[in-house]
């Protein structure tokens, strides 16, 4: 699990946070560039609450608030206010005293099949009046969204920027003779279904949208390219003879980036989202040419070539033109992906390290060549997928410690936390409802 991350000095938070004149409240700088203090935040046992929706609420709260890059938990243990005594309010110096610099307050009541959830945010050096409150009612079934929402407008106050509390990650996971494709929330929960066969099916992709899911299937005996939305029955999008793999949307949804060989040598293609009909070849040469990733504003394509040697990473604009080598480092880097943060033009993908055989996450920054390493000595790790605000990275890992899907922050800090257990590869990261 994430490690809990205590900030021992206000120092450290120096670069972090600034003061908004016209609003008067504290604001974590989303575009500090150097490496920052976490900025600590408790979490309030919820009053006067159903004992089963308050420890979700909090389980849900602890987990977002953690999760996000942002904030850094406070171990409940500590605390020193009289929960009974203040309520839905707080007596802010017993806070401060425990190294809070906000506080969040729930209230959560169940009635029957509904549920009432009351927040409220805190900010010490406000004294006790919240800075952030919302009431939301809905189904039972519906209290983990109602949480994540909460915990999304918590993030867009301090940053300015929306969370990613909600979002879902699609998945690849191995069956007893096949290979299946779930999606489940960024969390972990809310498992569910995408191919309903027996078949070998890989490398989901999410549209910008959301509603559609594009996966490879050899369902019909050929590694086709399938679509489904809405959870019907998945359509037959491209059937070109041999592969049909890899499948990146477009920024608009209106067109797929995908290796087709149906020529005998794997090649990247743009189809129609809609019928499949081939609009443009983009890569022609004897070499093999693989996994596009089109970037967030359309204007290039990503993507893995062994043109040079062993595969390394290469970019090109969205009509197939400048093709030119990324990857500066190591012999053998693949599965790119874009950050989608407007204004980034990062990569984050998959490197063997040299010395050690093993597979490890880095980004690479367009703009200046920076690289940073997200993992290291923690097993296999593979097939990054950026969450919808650019600030956490998915990704599969074999590690020791526990095979499946795990986060890290993207810019090299943080611990990983474990979001999905056991064989799990493929992963991609679809956008906040």
């Amino acid at each position: 699990m994430l490690r809990i991350q205590a900030l021992t000095s206000i120092v450290l938070l120096g670069a972090l946070l600034g003061r908004a004149a016209a609003q008067d409240r504290v604001i974590i700088d989303p575009n500090v560039k150097a490496r920052r203090g976490l900025y600590p935040l408790a979490v309030a046992p919820p009053f006067e609450s159903d004992a089963a929706l308050a420890k979700l609420a909090s389980d849900v709260m602890t987990f977002d608030f953690a999760s996000s890059s942002w904030f850094s938990v406070l171990d409940p243990r500590s605390y020193l206010a009289d929960h009974k005594r203040e309520g839905m309010t707080i007596e802010p110096q017993r806070w401060k005293d425990v190294g809070a610099f906000g506080v969040v307050k729930t209230r959560a009541v169940s009635t029957g099949a509904n549920v009432i959830l009351q927040f409220k945010l805190f900010e010490l050096e406000k004294g006790a009046t919240p800075v952030l409150e919302r009431e939301y009612k809905g189904s039972t079934a519906d209290a983990r969204k109602l949480v994540h929402k909460w915990c999304n407008e918590v993030v867009k106050y301090y940053t300015g920027e929306p969370g990613f509390f909600g979002s879902r990650i699609v998945f690849v996971v191995n069956k007893r003779k096949s290979k299946g494709i779930l999606s489940m929330d960024f969390d972990g929960h809310g498992v569910g279904g995408v191919s309903n066969n027996d078949s070998l099916n890989i490398l989901p992709a999410y549209s910008p949208s959301g509603g559609a899911i594009a996966f490879t299937s050899y369902m019909r005996n050929n590694p086709d390219l399938y679509v489904s939305s809405g959870g019907g029955r998945p359509a037959r999008v491209s059937r070109q003879p041999g592969m049909n793999t890899g499948a990146s949307f477009s920024p608009d949804g209106s067109r797929i980036a995908l290796t087709l060989s149906k020529d005998g040598n794997p090649e990247i293609y743009v189809i129609s989202a809609k019928d499949g009909s081939i609009l443009k070849r983009l890569t022609n040469n004897r070499y093999i040419d693989t996994s596009p990733a089109w970037s967030p504003d359309g204007r290039e394509i990503a993507f893995v070539s062994n043109r040079e040697g062993g595969p390394q990473i290469f970019v090109m604009s969205a009509d197939g033109g400048g093709q030119r080598r990324v990857s500066t480092i190591g012999n053998f880097n693949q599965t790119p992906a874009w950050n989608p943060k407007k204004g980034m033009r990062q990569l984050a993908y998959c490197a063997r390290d040299d010395a050690s055989g093993r597979f490890d996450i880095v980004t690479l920054d367009l703009a200046n060549g920076k690289m940073v390493r997200i993992t290291q000595n923690q097993g296999n790790n593979e097939e990054p997928t950026f969450a919808p605000n650019g600030r956490v990275i998915a990704f599969a890992s074999s590690r020791a410690g526990g095979a499946g899907i795990y986060l890290a922050n993207a810019d090299g800090t943080g611990e990983q936390r474990l979001v999905y257990r056991g064989s799990a590869t493929s992963p991609d990261w679809g956008p906040t409802p």
